[in-house]
């Protein structure tokens, strides 16, 4: 869990640093008025300044992140509700390696942190970057950590449904048989 507190901690002080870096568009008022004597202002005609183009917003949360995210999710929730039913199943049988079974609350709390910050962390790869050198390939590559974990998860998942009783049985009544 203090690995996930420095990351965060981390990912804080880089969205403070870019935004003490972003500078505003200076533009001398001079180039878009003229200023008379009299304190009035009357519209430039002889100097032609052409503005910087404004910098279109790119759209971060769109349908494909939407998609590989709620994989992810959904991923992540098989894996630890599969897990969570291997150790309540090992623990009603008497298993002497799971002492306890964890709380709900307490598994929620835990994986939806990881979760919003995996979320969290994805946004920040998607979202562009004027002061990080390769962005656009960064921004390119945004979803292959979650693809990626999607497949540990959903291998996990399965691994956890496919866990066998005492003696190679998969289910109750084969373990019943057996003693």
């Amino acid at each position: 869990m203090s690995t996930a507190r420095l990351f965060a901690l981390l990912l804080l002080i880089a969205n403070h640093a870019a935004a003490q870096n972003h500078l505003p568009n200076d533009v001398p008022l001079e180039l878009h008025n003229k200023l008379e004597p009299t304190g009035g202002f009357t519209p430039n005609t002889t100097t032609t300044a052409q503005l910087p183009d404004a910098t279109s917003r790119q759209r971060v949360v769109d349908k494909k992140f939407v998609a590989v995210m709620g994989a992810l999710g959904g991923a992540e929730s098989l894996r630890f509700t599969t897990r969570k039913l291997v150790l309540d199943n090992e623990f009603a049988a008497g298993a002497p390696w799971v002492t306890r079974v964890p709380e709900n609350q307490h598994l929620v709390a835990k994986y939806g942190a990881l979760y919003a910050t995996e979320l969290a962390t994805v946004y920040e790869l998607k979202k562009p970057h004027s002061w990080l050198p390769g962005d656009r390939v960064i921004r390119k590559l945004w979803w292959a950590y979650p693809a990626a974990m999607v497949t540990i998860h959903i291998k996990n998942g399965v691994g956890n449904i496919r866990t066998q009783g005492p003696g190679g049985c998969a289910s109750v009544e084969c373990a019943e048989q057996m003693q």
